[in-house]
């Protein structure tokens, strides 16, 4: 394997960064990958923070906006997929409150009435709990599912 200096790698990750929105962690993870000294990789990561090629703000609007509207991922999975991205809560919790409500209640109905037409259940209940599951695994809240499908609260599917 052939060494890389430390010129040739910030060209490289500037490049990338130049491409498209990265967050930290990944290019800190890249760079690691090509056998990089820890120290070296942290200050070509300040570097690039520095010069505005990574910026994790701008990173999280854009995961926030991609996720909600094209992948149709709702705040918690958002969430969770940010944190494994090691992006503090403090930087996409704003963001995540930042979504028209009517928006993403709108983007959770549409999903919601598109699965309908493909679940098999036996009764109305079993209907229900089968699009809660889905929602959920989406990244949706209880409380915005309840919104979008006729249940009266959680306890009644907790006492059968």
């Amino acid at each position: 394997m052939t060494e890389i200096t430390e010129t040739e790698a910030f060209r490289k990750v500037a490049a990338y960064c130049a491409a498209a929105e990265h967050c930290r962690a990944e290019i800190v993870e890249k760079m690691q990958r090509w056998g990089l000294p820890y120290d070296v990789v942290n200050r070509l990561a300040d570097r690039l923070e520095q010069e505005k090629y990574i910026d994790e703000e701008r990173f999280c609007r854009a995961f926030v906006r991609d996720k909600y509207r094209l992948a149709k991922w709702g705040k918690v999975k958002i969430g969770q997929a940010l944190q494994l991205k090691k992006i503090p809560k403090l930087v996409y919790l704003p963001l995540l409150n930042e979504i028209d409500e009517a928006d993403y209640l709108s983007v959770l109905r549409g999903l919601l009435a598109a699965k309908r037409k493909s679940v098999r259940a036996a009764s109305e209940f079993e209907l229900n709990a089968k699009l809660i599951r889905f929602a959920l695994s989406r990244g949706f809240e209880m409380k915005d599912i309840r919104r979008c499908i006729d249940v009266p609260d959680e306890e009644a599917f907790e006492a059968v």
